[in-house]
């Protein structure tokens, strides 16, 4: 644990998030960095680039979210949409693995290329994100929806807390490529905080009841807490080239915005590119289908092909392995 009332030394560390507290403020949050793990999920699919900044964001804020599952458990944030980017998955799996992937139509594409219709809350549409934890053990499945419509994924993770967790937060994303000589590397950057007071009285909520005045009197708007209102103020001062910027380490950001406050940040957790796909799993998988289902999948060279739509790993099977498989014809 380390208390940021002065500058902290660069680590200059990517694929890192890293939590904090700004004690004065009853604020916590968490920083997260993403270079060459944001980079090879984005490079390895050649997305167009506004696709690429799009998941990039939704890679950052999945961290953002699922890095408070501390040992174990499985974070998911996923979109069904109407945009040209109708679907967007994003798994984190605690501690440290994430992996991603976009779908896009391509005639879609070019349409909005054309219009230039290409920011994230235009590539998103209208439809709905989705949150899922699972936990782990025999802990429950818990899964939050949020609707989109037409706004980004910044908006969208706000208006989710508005209405499932009801907990002050404010979530900054960004994305951009680093060009250099050795050529252009994906870098994405995120940071949110939450307003968790210990003192209870210290919530404010939004309205009061009327009490016993006649019927049909408003409710009184309180101003909203100051501490709160000052930690916005703060971090909303965050640019989007100071997330990415791979020179300017989390800890030199986090005196940038709270020095004046005192922030102190904790051990930094490390985020890796890695897919959950395997041999043994697909195999699996493949032995499920009947027979019949097993023979449409073989392909001119006489295999069963298999690409993972994360990690674009592509296996391929003999047919002949599974012969002792089910062989049920449905219903």
């Amino acid at each position: 644990m380390t208390q940021a009332s002065r500058p902290v030394s660069d680590s200059g560390r990517d694929d890192v998030v890293l939590p904090f507290a700004v004690e004065p403020l009853d604020v916590r949050g968490r920083v997260v960095r993403l270079g060459a793990t944001v980079d090879a999920m984005l490079a390895r699919h050649a997305y167009p680039a506004p696709i690429a900044r799009l998941l990039g964001e939704a890679a950052t804020l999945t961290v953002l979210l699922g890095s408070a599952l501390k040992l174990e458990g499985r974070f998911q944030l996923q979109t069904r949409t109407d945009g040209v980017v109708d679907m967007l998955v994003v798994d984190f799996d605690a501690p440290d693995r994430l992996r991603a992937f976009a779908r896009f139509d391509a005639d879609a594409w070019q349409q909005a290329q054309a219009a230039q219709a290409t920011s994230p809350a235009a590539l998103l549409g209208k439809g709905h994100l989705a949150f899922t934890i699972e936990q782990g053990g025999d802990l429950s499945r818990y899964q939050g929806v949020v609707a989109l419509n037409g706004q980004g994924l910044e908006d969208a993770a706000h208006e989710y807390f508005r209405q499932s967790e009801q907990i002050p937060t404010l979530v900054r994303l960004a994305v951009a490529q680093d060009i250099s000589a050795s050529g252009e590397r994906w870098r994405s950057g995120g940071l949110m905080i939450q307003f968790l007071p210990d003192n209870s009285a210290r919530m404010r909520m939004a309205d009061m009841d009327p009490g016993d005045a006649p019927d049909g009197t408003p409710s009184h708007a309180v101003p909203e807490d100051d501490a709160w209102s000052e930690a916005k103020a703060l971090a909303a001062t965050v640019e989007d080239h100071e997330l990415v910027d791979p020179a300017l380490s989390s800890e030199r950001l986090l005196y940038r915005l709270f020095h004046e406050r005192g922030v102190t940040v904790y051990e930094a957790g490390a985020v890796r590119d890695m897919c959950r796909c395997s041999d043994g799993r697909i195999r699996d998988m493949l032995r499920r289908f009947t027979r019949q289902e097993r023979l449409d999948m073989i392909g001119e060279n006489g295999s069963i092909g298999v690409t993972c739509e994360f990690c674009s790993t592509h296996r391929s099977y003999d047919p002949a392995e599974f012969e002792a498989g089910p062989d049920i014809t449905p219903a």
